[in-house]
């Protein structure tokens, strides 16, 4: 039996409504083969509906009265705490397609006793801006699914970040959507756009799944990753587009078993594993696959990117089947990340070792240097880098032009074919690491 939020008399309605099924992008926006198609529905009559709770029916009131400032937090927790306790196999929390709400800082806790979807058909967003966040909230994220297992965040609708006032404040900002401490975690079909800082992140989870997103903000708002994980396994990122400041994936440390596919990344950084090993922490990545990329207009292409001093290893790694237009850097190993002037050079490093390049297509900005950088650490070398079919031209159509020679320090692997343009620079063999107690996983 659902409760009535206190501050409403009437009581909240059920309906029964089917649960979403995954939103794939149109085949010519995907940047590769089209998904696969979807299962067909279930018959009519059968167990897969359950309890809908409609956020209004708990006193949101989504613009009601041509207002879209109400604070509908109060609404949002009721429904919440409503949804998350059903006796019914199935529930879902909607956010109905006719309204604008707003909500403050929320942590929305689990467990729950029903799989759960989180139904965003209509908008939702956060105060607009510094001013009219409260004093009492937190600004280190905006809502946060905290041990929300079996959870679906789905929809037709709108995430509003309202992060323009953000971007130039001195301090970080706050993320945007948060799993913390969920497994079995789909998103799908959502839109989610200008985020103060992170779109959407993932903090120990397992068996994650990420389809079906558009991601939307200027190139010039800083650190709005689109999706990042972080010490978490088994992850799908899937036929999404992500237009950015920053990195369009980012891969942290405690992650392995990542695969992301089919997914278009635009003028932010690009596909990264890192930064990996900062004020000298131990991190360990493993078993990333990333295929049918596209990459556009972009600073980075795909960059793994560590600090000095970190240990640790990164292991396990292919990308294939990237196509890259007018992209600064396309191929980097960076173990001297530092974001600022003057970092220290260390004895010890997190190891790259068994990354595959595959099928890399596409071209550069000639004016921004090599589009191969394989800068890898004095102390550990990279080994057991594999150049397969990479073809990078520079951009503008140049027949004519000069490749960039790519650059390489201390890396081992080999050339399976000739690449455009040839890394001649890699090392062969593969040395004795004097690191090898530390970079173990």
């Amino acid at each position: 039996m659902m409760r009535p939020a206190p501050e409403t008399s009437t009581r909240p309605q059920l309906r029964r409504r089917r649960r979403p099924r995954p939103v794939p992008l149109p085949p010519e926006a995907d940047g590769g083969a089209p998904p696969p198609p979807l299962p067909p529905p279930p018959p009519e009559g059968d167990d897969d509906c359950g309890d809908v709770f409609d956020v209004r029916a708990f006193g949101a009131s989504g613009g009601d009265g041509g207002s879209c400032g109400d604070d509908d937090t109060p609404a949002f927790r009721a429904a919440w705490k409503a949804a998350c306790s059903s006796d019914s196999a199935t529930a879902t929390l909607l956010v109905p397609s006719d309204g604008v709400f707003t909500i403050t800082s929320t942590i929305f806790s689990g467990p729950c006793k029903p799989d759960l979807t989180f139904q965003i058909d209509g908008v939702l967003m956060p105060p607009d801006g510094p001013a009219s966040w409260p004093a009492t909230d937190s600004r280190k994220q905006w809502i946060v699914f905290y041990k929300a297992d079996r959870l679906t965040l789905a929809g037709e609708g709108t995430i509003e970040g309202n992060g323009e006032e953000w971007w130039d404040l001195p301090c970080k900002p706050h993320r945007l959507i948060r799993f913390f401490l969920s497994n079995d975690v789909t998103v799908c079909g959502l839109r989610i756009e200008n985020s103060p800082q992170f779109h959407l992140r993932f903090d120990d989870c397992e068996r994650v799944r990420v389809d079906g997103l558009f991601v939307s903000s200027p190139a010039s708002s800083p650190n709005t990753d689109g999706v990042h994980v972080e010490n978490t396994t088994s992850v799908q990122i899937l036929n999404s587009r992500i237009y950015n400041g920053d990195d369009c994936v980012s891969i942290g440390a405690g992650c392995s078993d990542v695969h992301v596919e089919n997914i278009t990344c635009g003028h932010g950084h690009g596909i990264s594993i890192g930064s990996l090993g900062v004020h000298n922490t131990h991190a360990c990545v493993s078993n990333i696959t990333v295929r049918n990329a596209r990459i556009l207009d972009s600073d980075n292409g795909l960059r793994i990117k560590t600090w000095q001093g970190g240990t640790g290893a990164v292991t396990a790694v292919e990308f294939a089947g990237v196509q890259m237009q007018n992209v600064k850097s396309c191929i980097v190993i960076d173990q001297y990340y530092c974001l600022g002037h003057g970092c220290a050079n260390q004895t010890s490093a997190v190891r790259v070792a068994g990354v595959t390049y595959r099928d890399i297509h596409g071209t550069y900005n000639p004016q921004a240097g090599a589009p191969i950088r394989l800068a890898c650490s004095d102390a550990v070398a990279c080994t057991d880098i594999t150049m397969s079919g990479v073809e990078l031209l520079p951009a503008g159509g140049d027949e004519g032009a000069l490749l960039a020679d790519p650059y390489c320090w201390n890396a081992y692997g080999v050339m399976e074919t000739l690449t455009l343009p040839p890394v001649y620079c890699l090392l062969e063999g593969s040395p004795e690491s004097l690191q090898d107690p530390l970079t173990s996983c």
